[in-house]
């Protein structure tokens, strides 16, 4: 298992609590991302640049990921591809994402773009909370320790 970080929009405190979850549970973490990321000095903890471009590190994300892996992302088409993979995607705000509700994330999704094609100000997503910190480390502590109670 592996931990595939879609980093280019990834928030410093979801950065942070991935960083100490990598540390604690030794679960291999790479952020990805198309410009220059500081990690720290860690053996599990590592940054891959890809180059700059439309999806890039999405791509690099969906060819490396593999089934049982988690992928930290809040783009949902690369959550919908990585899904099909096999591995878990959860957004940083703590939303698991599955095959069971992918479908209606990816509806929604296109409703919005067309509702702003058409001049419609959908506004973007709320500032990042303490309870949605709250809630994303304590569904990637759920997700971790099912994986470490499969090894």
């Amino acid at each position: 298992m592996k931990i595939w970080v879609d980093a280019d929009a990834c928030p410093v405190v979801i950065k942070e609590i991935l960083f100490r979850a990598a540390e604690r549970t030794r679960i291999e973490t790479i952020l990805v991302a198309n410009q220059p990321l500081r990690v720290p000095p860690s053996k599990v903890i590592s940054a891959m640049q890809v180059p700059s471009g439309f999806d890039v590190a999405d791509d690099e994300i969906v060819k490396r990921a593999e089934a049982g892996d988690v992928v930290i992302t809040s783009d949902i088409p690369l959550a919908a591809e990585v899904i099909e993979k096999g591995a878990l995607a959860l957004s940083p705000r703590g939303e698991l994402l599955t095959k069971a509700n992918i479908k209606a994330r990816l509806n929604m999704r296109d409703f919005l773009d067309t509702l702003r094609a058409s001049g419609e100000h959908t506004g973007g997503p709320s500032a990042m909370t303490q309870a949605d910190r709250k809630t994303f480390a304590d569904q990637l502590d759920r997700l971790l320790s099912k994986a470490s109670a499969k090894r």
